[in-house]
């Protein structure tokens, strides 16, 4: 069963450790399934990552967030939230205005613009994670979340 991502890749050297072979299988299928993931967003005109921080404003509520809090709760990072901000502002999808409490904040609001968008999607969207793993199984898929927590020392 194992050794199957050197055939893909091409690799004629053996791996140089089980975990460097490990990891680049971890990367190797991360690439695979968020190229579904974006292909899924592709009508949408979203990345994977305005994607989220839309889902992350809509979870925040009227309350919103500051720039630094929805770094902080994205699933991959991303240098430069600023810049996707500002992409999303300027299809309406999102609204900034400076915090009352503190001036020097900006707090980033989901517009109803970006709500319906969510909406929208959200039944097209909901499957997308079985069509991807509903083949591994429940019993292994927790097995799976169970290693990736430990292997991010969780």
């Amino acid at each position: 069963m194992s050794g199957k991502l050197a055939g893909e890749i091409k690799q004629t050297k053996p791996f140089g450790s089980v975990e460097e072979e490990a990891l680049l299988n971890l990367m190797r299928t991360a690439s695979v399934l968020e190229g579904v993931e974006a292909d899924a967003l592709k009508p949408y005109e979203l990345s994977l990552p305005q994607y989220n921080i839309l889902r992350i404003l809509r979870g925040a509520g009227a309350k919103g967030l500051a720039c630094q809090e929805i770094a902080e709760r994205m699933i991959a990072r991303d240098p430069d939230v600023t810049r996707l901000l500002d992409r999303l502002e300027g299809r309406g999808l999102i609204q900034r205005a400076r915090s009352s409490e503190d001036r020097r904040v900006v707090v980033t609001k989901i517009a109803e613009a970006g709500l319906k968008l969510l909406a929208s999607m959200d039944a097209g969207l909901k499957d997308l994670p079985k069509k991807m793993l509903g083949h591994v199984g429940e019993r292994r898929l927790r097995l799976l979340i169970g290693l990736l927590e430990r292997a991010r020392g969780e």
